[in-house]
């Protein structure tokens, strides 16, 4: 009560000096605004300033008031009001500068300066009081857990002044789907709504509030979304020879992050010295890879990649079947005074017209009644005969040619056209 005493006191004397001053002098001698009073608009914190300026003030008084409340801040070099942020000054002799420190947001409004004539002259000036944008915790939306094929709305709300946009954007710059399939870069409002996720829309989004007064703001936001695994393999059926090293890759993905481990001939398949599986992780994709290392019998058959996750489970499968380094046939001479020689098919790349030519020279000699050929039916009862699949290659035949003066060994290389025209 005493402070509104005061300034109720206050008022009333600068009233009346008014109207005392204005019976002794003429309107000539009446004090004038030298200039208008501009209007300020400073960011929230800093100090803002209001100058009134006045040329022959004489012996008049000049207030600072609050249009809004009609609430007397100073009266010449006095302060009235009990906000003890504000203070006056006087410069130049002619300027009376209303000063405000640690601006808030509540400071904002009409200012006016009063001279106490009769009748009073005023003129006023706004203080514009900015404020960056802040994102308010509620109801801007935290963390999201989904499953996929749901719809899911993003909220974003933000203070400030002026009032801040809101722009949407994925961190790493992976566009954002819309309904009607459309995909953009960014998205300018407060919801931001994703029909149908999918386990590509999961990551981070940022909601950015900016007004046009730094600092721009922003808040991250995770969309996570929930699937049951999936197996991809590019290879089901994998060839390898004994002793050979191999390895066997298949690809998952699945979040929450799936259990994944390798199983043969359903038994689980552990680390050791010749098994080595590995996984390489990117957010929910992985790459499953087992190494066998000096491939052996046992580890021919079905292998199986397994991923499990909370949300069930899935395999694939990829077998292994044995191919053989190269295939072995030998000939053996009826007699015992001949020592044998083995026969080797092996892979060759030759022209099949020179081998048919040097074969046609050798089969008109006198001794070709006395050499032991591997036919064309020999060659194909011993394929049929063994398991794995025959590669397509060229054969070289070693031909075992005997004279009675003496043992000859000359080789004939014949290719598969040879064989076809015979």
């Amino acid at each position: 009560m005493r402070g509104l005493s005061e300034i109720f006191f206050a008022q009333t004397l600068f009233l009346l000096n008014g109207i005392f001053m204005a019976t002794i002098h003429g309107d000539e001698d009446l004090p004038k605004f030298g200039e208008p009073i501009q209007n300020v608009t400073i960011p929230i914190g800093r100090e803002a300033t209001l100058s009134c300026t006045i040329d022959n003030l004489q012996t008049y008084k000049i207030a600072w008031l609050r249009v809004d409340t009609q609430t007397i801040l100073t009266i010449q070099n006095h302060v009235i009001t009990k906000n003890h942020r504000m203070s006056i000054t006087h410069a130049e002799k002619r300027s009376w500068v209303l000063k405000i420190r640690d601006v808030k947001e509540s400071d904002k409004g009409w200012y006016m300066c009063q001279i106490n004539t009769d009748p009073m002259k005023n003129q006023v000036g706004y203080l514009d009081v900015v404020v960056p944008p802040d994102i308010l915790d509620y109801p801007t939306s935290t963390d999201m857990v989904v499953r996929e094929g749901s719809n899911v709305t993003l909220k974003c709300a933000a203070t400030g002044s002026p009032t801040p946009t809101i722009t949407w954007r994925r961190e790493g710059g992976e566009p954002i789907s819309l309904a009607g399939g459309r995909e953009v870069t960014s998205f300018n409002g407060s919801v931001l709504t994703i029909p149908r996720v999918n386990r590509l829309n999961m990551g981070a989004y940022l909601c950015i509030a900016s007004n046009g007064i730094p600092p721009t703001i922003s808040k991250r936001v995770m969309l996570i979304v929930h699937f049951p695994p999936m197996i991809w393999i590019q290879n089901q059926l994998v060839g390898a020879a004994l002793g050979q090293s191999i390895t066997l890759d298949c690809q998952s993905e699945a979040f929450p992050k799936s259990i994944n481990y390798w199983m043969l001939n359903d038994t689980i398949i552990t680390p050791g010295e010749r098994h080595e599986p590995t996984t390489y992780e990117n957010t929910y994709r992985v790459v499953m890879r087992l190494t066998i290392k000096r491939v052996e019998n046992a580890d021919f058959g079905s292998y199986k990649c397994v991923a499990k996750n909370s949300l069930g489970d899935t395999d694939g499968a990829i077998k292994l079947y044995h191919i053989p380094h190269s295939t072995l046939l030998t000939t053996y001479l009826p007699t015992t005074a001949v020592e044998t020689t083995p026969l080797i098919i092996q892979q060759q790349k030759e022209n099949p017209e020179d081998h048919r030519h040097r074969f046609d020279s050798v089969a008109s000699t006198e001794v070709q009644r006395d050499v032991d050929l591997l036919t064309k039916e020999q060659y194909e009862a011993s394929s049929k005969a063994s398991r794995a699949p025959q590669p397509q290659v060229h054969w070289t035949f070693v031909v075992l040619l005997i004279a009675f003066s003496g043992i000859r060994l000359q080789t004939i290389q014949e290719a598969n056209g040879f064989m076809m025209d015979n």
